[in-house]
């Protein structure tokens, strides 16, 4: 067996998986933009991606071409009067259209064809369709009701108008500075949450097209619109001044209803001075705390033909918002899941608390019945005092009421008396697991009356890890559960305290959030916020959107690395360049900024390793490693993007700064960084600051120091990214194991024996402040599952699981590991388990892909590849193997 495995020891082979009954191509995952078949798209140079499914071994595109016309049939027989690429020899599966300038308000198709041998499939139709394109095309007015921006009740707004001829189609338009729903005779139009997506108001305004034709009548139609103020009219009062917003006014909105006929011909119906407005029962509404709502005030039928509104008000005309009106190309948020009450229990004779059995962001929806005038207020949290009533004072640390008129996360209904009714809040959102329902009159509850709705952008799962230790399986849920409950159209840190877009917490989380779900379409809106926050000279706001707080606190490397660590991961993750090319310039200015602020290469500003569980490592040391980072993703962006003297420049700055750090740093003869705590160590080591002839002895005295820690956490936020990554990365994966499955304080763990179905702000559950339960900024753990254990990594060199690093750690105390990952090509699975012999793994690499694979050399290890004896270096192309180690 000896002399088997020496015989294959140093070779590299290209293995092909077992032959299999010959597989059908299709084609699959048609996507432009990133999105299935959207409507209403800006970008003139749309990109189109795409998958090839086909299960034979080694299975490969050889060309491609993408045919795109404006009648769906021509494209059957392969016509394309306005793009054909032609064939392509290429084996990559994303492309920007290049071809005649498409037109607003135009759907296009498109087909694509790829070769495989000799064989030619062809995909089924796809499509996509342009919006506006460009603000003067634009017909409709931004109107608003005349009330002042302290006025609490939310407004109305209705139109009418009449149809005479058969309709063909029809798309509605929408943009709102602040937060809105839309509706035509009666019925609410999609399915969306909290449209549109929060900016900085005054530099970009979003809108929304929607599909409208059905709801269309030939004849009378009723459009109505209710608005919320969202972040743009902010009326609970913070920490964070968004009530002093420069952007702050009374919510308004421009609306477009585009019809177009049979016969050819087109009108636009649109928001202006015929349009009639009047206050909504929704007498307050408030994106931070809650929403109160008084059914006595309802008017049914507002929004339908045959509602009188003689005693409506006209509505006003106002400037728009911003001079950068521009689509909202992304998955929307939804009510994603319906999560029942697990218990009920009743407190006194008018007070009950619902139990939803676990932690989300979202809302609540009530069913009840009672006397006109009863108050039922509806207060969330995310846990109980001992006597068993809601707990709030963890999560309103921030709030600075000036009255009690608005209590936190506390929902006011009054009842209309009219029958049984269900009330559900339009414009806000919370963090909680219980409800605490008090009625000011008695009302028979039950478990069955009330559901919570998990919110947040519904980005498409594509990773999933399935462990035989139940404590990774409870610590995995619980990230993705912390991961969506931060998703809102933009990273945020909590559902509940603060819904800030904090940049810190989101670097942190970009590589769990990347690995578990599609997110490109939520990052590329963010980073254009970032853009639209950048000072001229190049300093970030710690959070972003901002109504201008976080420009002077917070931010720093550390924390605003975001302009540059998201872009490289999406590339990196996505093979798409397209968002390092977006902010190449504003990442050079951030880059810039600091050299010229800090001309020795080390950097003090920044935060540093916030709330560690006891050692504080120097600010210095963290900041500078972040910096460092950034520049090297600089030089590497450079040199992607053709700008070689950029990538000669940077890249100096970039060993500047390394010599810099470790000259100060590194006692080079004991590999030690600082005083040797964990984050010191760590943080240099998976950042790569590190010189390569001591990496081994840093990572060696890192794994004492763990031990010496008894193999439980001594971190904060930064450290928590790195201390996993730098212990597996350099051979200490068994111990990193020990540390990420630990049950004790401090741990992930911990907090799951202790009941966690989200992850924690702080390490001790008792903690005094820092105390939201739902926060995503230790989440990199989820990420680590997929990269250590599960052993799948990006490839730099082919980027987008082109090439795919297959490394899985088969690691002490654990028996068996999958993690799965659908990359642009496709699934990948990375399985192993222990057998009496040695460990079976079971891998799939996708069609156009290969992966490399190094096992380690056990002495007298024999590996088999689908029952051939193999090295331990493996290289594979597209299918499916069982990999043995005997």
């Amino acid at each position: 067996m000896k002399s088997k495995l020496l015989q294959f020891s140093a070779l590299f082979l290209m293995l092909a998986p077992v032959a299999s009954v010959s597989a059908q191509t299709t084609l699959t995952a048609l996507k432009t933009e990133y999105l299935i078949n959207p409507i209403g798209l800006d970008n003139p140079n749309p990109r189109f991606t795409w998958q090839m499914n086909d299960a034979t071994p080694g299975a490969r595109q050889l060309t491609y071409r993408i045919l795109v016309n404006t009648d769906s049939a021509a494209l059957l027989n392969g016509k394309a009067t306005l793009w054909n690429t032609g064939w392509q020899q290429s084996d990559l599966n994303l492309t920007t259209y290049s071809g005649q300038s498409l037109k607003p308000f135009t759907k296009y198709f498109w087909r694509l064809d790829i070769t495989n041998g000799n064989k030619k499939t062809a995909s089924k139709i796809s499509a996509f369709e342009m919006g506006m394109m460009n603000m003067a095309n634009w017909q409709g007015a931004w109107i608003s009701d005349n009330e002042n921006v302290k006025l609490k009740p939310a407004p109305y707004f209705r139109h009418t108008f009449s149809t005479g001829k058969k309709i063909k189609s029809a798309r509605a338009y929408m943009a709102a500075a602040g937060l809105y729903e839309l509706s035509i005779n009666g019925k609410k139009i999609g399915n969306h949450r909290m449209n549109p997506m929060y900016t900085r108001f005054d530099r970009r305004t979003l809108y929304v097209t929607y599909d409208v034709t059905q709801e269309i009548n030939q004849g009378n139609n009723a459009i109505g619109v209710l608005l919320g103020n969202g972040w743009y009219n902010h009326q609970s009062t913070a920490v964070w001044y968004f009530d002093r917003a420069p952007w702050r006014n009374r919510p308004t909105f421009c609306f477009d209803l585009r019809i177009t006929y049979e016969d050819g011909t087109t009108e636009t119906i649109k928001s202006g001075k015929d349009w009639k407005t009047a206050l909504s029962p929704i007498v307050f509404n408030s994106i931070y705390t809650a929403e109160h709502y008084d059914a006595r005030m309802e008017k049914p039928g507002w929004n339908t033909v045959s509602f009188d509104d003689k005693d409506w008000k006209a509505v006003i005309y106002r400037s728009a918002p911003s001079r950068n009106i521009v689509a909202q190309a992304l998955h929307p948020i939804r009510n994603v899941e319906e999560i029942t009450t697990k218990t009920i229990k009743k407190i006194n004779d008018t007070t009950y608390l619902f139990d939803l059995g676990r932690n989300i962001a979202g809302v609540s929806k009530i069913k009840l019945n009672g006397p006109a005038g009863t108050v039922v207020r509806l207060k969330h949290g995310e846990r109980l005092y001992p006597n068993g009533r809601l707990d709030v004072s963890n999560i309103d640390a921030h709030y600075r009421p000036t009255d009690n008129t608005d209590p936190f996360q506390t929902d006011i209904l009054i009842l209309s008396g009219k029958g049984a009714q269900s009330f559900m809040p339009h414009f806000n959102y919370k963090g909680f697991q219980y409800v605490e329902v008090t009625t000011s009159t008695l009302i028979e509850l039950k478990k069955e009356d009330l559901v919570g709705y998990f919110m947040h952008s519904d980005v498409p799962t594509v990773g999933d890890v399935k462990s035989t230790d139940p404590i990774i399986n409870k610590i995995y849920y619980a990230t993705n559960n912390s991961y969506l409950s931060n998703l809102f159209g933009y990273p945020t840190d909590c559902p509940q305290r603060e819904k800030n877009g904090w940049t810190g917490d989101a670097q942190i989380a970009i590589e769990t959030g990347l690995y578990g779900f599609d997110g490109i379409t939520i990052y590329e809106k963010w980073l254009a916020d970032h853009r639209d926050e950048q000072q001229p000279n190049g300093v970030l706001p710690s959070i972003i959107p901002t109504d201008g707080w976080g420009y002077e606190w917070g931010n720093g490397p550390d924390w605003t690395s975001t302009i540059a660590i998201i872009p490289w991961n999406v590339y990196l993750f996505y093979g798409d360049k397209k968002l390092l090319a977006d902010c190449y310039e504003n990442i050079r200015k951030y880059v810039n900024h600091i050299d010229e602020n800090y001309p020795t290469g080390l950097t003090t500003w920044g935060l540093g390793d916030w709330i560690p569980v006891k050692s504080k490592s120097p600010v210095e040391l963290t900041s500078t490693c972040y910096y460092y980072a950034d520049v090297v993703i600089l030089a590497k962006a450079a040199k992607i993007l053709g700008k070689n003297a950029d990538y000669e420049k940077y890249n100096t700055l970039a060993q500047k700064i390394k010599t810099a750090f470790n000259a100060k740093y590194l006692d080079k003869q004991k590999g030690i960084y600082g005083t040797g705590i964990q984050t010191e160590m760590s943080v240099p080591l998976y950042w790569k600051i590190v010189p390569e002839e001591s990496r081994q002895l840093v990572a060696q005295n890192l794994a004492k120091r763990v031990e010496a820690d008894g193999f439980h956490l001594d971190v904060g936020l930064l450290g928590t990214k790195a201390i996993l990554n730098a212990l597996s990365e350099n051979g200490y994966a068994d111990m990193a194991y020990k540390v990420a499955a630990q049950k004790t304080y401090p741990s992930w763990g911990w907090w799951m024996e202790n009941g966690a179905t989200t992850l924690y702000e702080n390490w001790p559950i008792d903690a005094k402040s820092d105390i939201s339960m739902n926060h995503i900024m230790f989440g990199e753990i989820g990420a680590w599952l997929y990269k250590s254990p599960g052993g799948i990594r990006p490839d730099e060199k082919q980027p987008g699981f082109k090439h795919i690093i297959l490394e899985p750690h088969v690691v002490a105390g654990l028996d068996g590991f999958e993690a799965s990952h659908v990359g642009p090509y496709g699934k990948i699975i990375s399985n192993w388990k222990r057998t009496q012999k040695g460990v079976t793994y079971n891998i799939v690499i996708p069609p156009n892909s290969t992966a490399s694979m190094e096992l380690p050399v056990v002495r007298d290890m024999e590996i088999l590849v689908n029952g051939k004896i193999s090295s331990n270096k493996i290289e594979l192309t597209a299918g499916k193997y069982t990999i043995d180690t005997k």
